[in-house]
């Protein structure tokens, strides 16, 4: 086994502790891709959860690394490379901010892996992700008003300050976003603010609003924000 490795690293023209720097390297990259990846898919929250985003976060980590280990302080090949990565373009969109932040935090663990920064890629992955935990325990940022949309459809006469009035008993803020009429039918759509008392009494407000004359549809709509987590 010895006499195969030592022939390796004599046909590959590096020294052994370059070889084990290298695959250290790469080794240490995927470990650490695979915990921000989990911890992505543990800490996640709406609907915009991918599983091949799983897998990116696990591969980028050690190709950047690769590419760090290529240019090693090698101007001429470092000017040749980001001539050649400006060829290609990126038309994935990022459909959550938080998404790009795990993107960076990988790109920055290829960046130190490459570089042989293996102490400041394993504190700062401890520091990073404890603070992502806090974070998503605490639920910072969370507001204590949340925004929904109310669609109520209905032929005949029109009685949009009844509807009113019995929205605002229920509602923190209510604005009229748009009104529609045509012949019989007519729509109106109101953005309705709630907080976390009133929020509990959305069944209540549908139903009265139901039970009204010349009420056919009630709808309550709640964003990405709203839902439950």
């Amino acid at each position: 086994m010895t006499k195969v490795l030592q022939y390796l690293i004599g046909m590959l023209s590096v020294s052994e502790r370059d070889l084990f720097n290298m695959v250290f390297s790469l080794v240490l990259a995927i470990v650490i891709g695979i915990i921000i990846s989990q911890l992505y898919k543990i800490t996640h929250r709406g609907l915009s959860y991918e599983l091949t985003f799983m897998a990116t976060l696990v591969t980028l980590a050690p190709i950047v690394a690769i590419v760090m280990l290529f240019i090693r302080g090698d101007l001429v090949l470092s000017l040749g490379l980001i001539g050649s990565l400006s060829i290609v373009r990126f038309r994935t969109p990022v459909k959550d901010t938080r998404d790009m932040v795990f993107i960076f935090w990988i790109i920055a663990v290829g960046l130190g892996c490459g570089t042989y920064n293996w102490i400041v890629v394993i504190v700062s992955t401890i520091v990073i992700t404890i603070l992502i935990f806090v974070i998503h325990t605490i639920r910072y940022g969370q507001t204590y008003n949340i925004d929904y949309v109310l669609v109520i459809a209905g032929t005949g006469a029109q009685k949009t300050s009844e509807i009113t009035e019995a929205v605002e008993k229920y509602a923190k803020d209510i604005k009229v976003r748009s009104k529609e009429i045509e012949g019989e039918y007519w729509e109106i759509i109101f953005e309705i603010r709630f907080n976390k008392d009133s929020l509990k009494k959305t069944d209540s407000i549908i139903d009265e609003l139901r039970a009204k004359e010349n009420i056919t549809k009630v709808s309550l709509l709640a964003p990405q924000t709203a839902l439950p987590v």
